[in-house]
């Protein structure tokens, strides 16, 4: 007799275990870190390496690691690595602020001249060329610096007037308001002052040329304190993400959480721009990049942001000495031309969320 026989349904294949998947992602994302801070370190030997004097990589090395008093040795380490540690600073904390900013209004536009800091920066520099008579780029440092710092606290005032919390909206507000005034002011100081205009327009056009170590150990406890204070926040970022509501049922302060966020703000994006000059797109475009890399954990954003920043500022100064030589173009006009084409393909691939 036949025997009849069943087919055995085929069992579906078992998912991946979470734990092994979240295991596989933060491996993935930590090679992704060491990837992008090795093209860090190459981009900052080609920063060393490069400029208006052609020097063999071979000598620029034995300079690098034998100071010898040669003129190439005082070259390399007068000039060009104070620069290359410049932009590298000035990269990370301009990165970082970007990521900062957008996590904590949650507005993907956002970038550190929306609550009034660039501008700040600027005015301050206008104060100090245009009545005090400052002219070095150290002393523009400290005025830069002071006028962020004013410009912040005025904006996160108005955006709690009235006894109301400063929420992103009200802040974003603010921010337009004391942007729009500080041009104005800005504008007239330097219609009104020729002298002072000639002086302003080689600050304002951002640039990490004829800065000197004084400047690298001036904003490097500020930058280095911002730093901390943005990576310790990724966690209470990640929950104010969801809402305030569900941020407060997560257990974080988020009252907190913004003014330390505002602070660290500052502190980056002050000293950013007080040592070099407004630098256009690179703290908007950059927390994009690092997103599409990484997803939107703030914490690995954050940490790419603080490498993939320098890495685009020091590769658009050395493209900006490659373009112009035996001049060069500065950088803050490169990363506006590399910034907005990048910026406008991302815009074009996904939309700009958060989540």
């Amino acid at each position: 007799m036949p025997v009849e026989t069943r087919a055995v349904p085929e069992q579906p294949a078992r998912p991946l275990a979470a734990p092994t998947l979240r295991r596989t992602s933060t491996a993935l994302r930590g090679l992704g870190l060491l990837a992008v801070l090795a093209a860090l370190v190459l981009v900052s030997l080609l920063s060393i390496w490069t400029g208006t004097r052609g020097i063999p990589f071979s000598a620029t090395w034995s300079a690098l690691w034998n100071p010898d008093g040669s003129e190439t040795s005082v070259i390399i380490h007068d000039y060009r690595i104070p620069r290359t540690l410049l932009g590298l600073l000035v990269g990370a904390a301009l990165g970082l602020s970007g990521a900062l900013m957008q996590a904590l209004t949650r507005n993907p536009l956002a970038e550190p001249g929306l609550l009034g800091i660039s501008l700040g920066s600027s005015a301050g520099v206008v104060v100090a060329i245009a009545f005090l008579g400052v002219g070095s780029v150290l002393g523009h440092l400290w005025f830069a610096f002071a006028g962020a710092a004013v410009a912040s606290v005025v904006v996160y005032l108005l955006g709690s007037a009235g006894r109301q919390v400063a929420t992103p909206d009200r802040l974003v507000v603010a921010g337009a308001a004391v942007t729009a005034v500080l041009y104005a002011f800005n504008s007239a100081v330097l219609l009104l002052n020729p002298r002072a205009f000639d002086q302003f327009r080689f600050w304002t056009v951002g640039s990490l040329a004829g800065r000197y170590l004084d400047v690298v150990y001036v904003i490097l406890p500020f930058v280095a304190v911002g730093l901390l204070i943005a990576l310790l926040l990724g966690p209470s970022l990640n929950a104010l993400a969801l809402g305030d509501q569900m941020g407060r049922a997560l257990g974080v302060d988020v009252r907190r959480t913004r003014i330390l966020g505002a602070v660290g703000v500052v502190l980056l994006c002050g000293a950013a721009t007080a040592a070099a000059g407004p630098i256009a797109f690179v703290g908007l475009v950059v927390p994009h990049i690092a997103r599409f890399v990484v997803g939107p954990d703030q914490r690995w954003v954050l940490a790419h942001s603080m490498l993939l920043a320098p890495v685009l500022l020091v590769g658009a100064d050395v493209l900006g000495r490659v373009m112009g030589a035996p001049g060069e173009v500065q950088v803050g006009i490169v990363t506006a031309f590399i910034g907005a084409p990048v910026f406008l393909a991302l815009c074009r691939r996904r939309k700009l969320v958060m989540l």
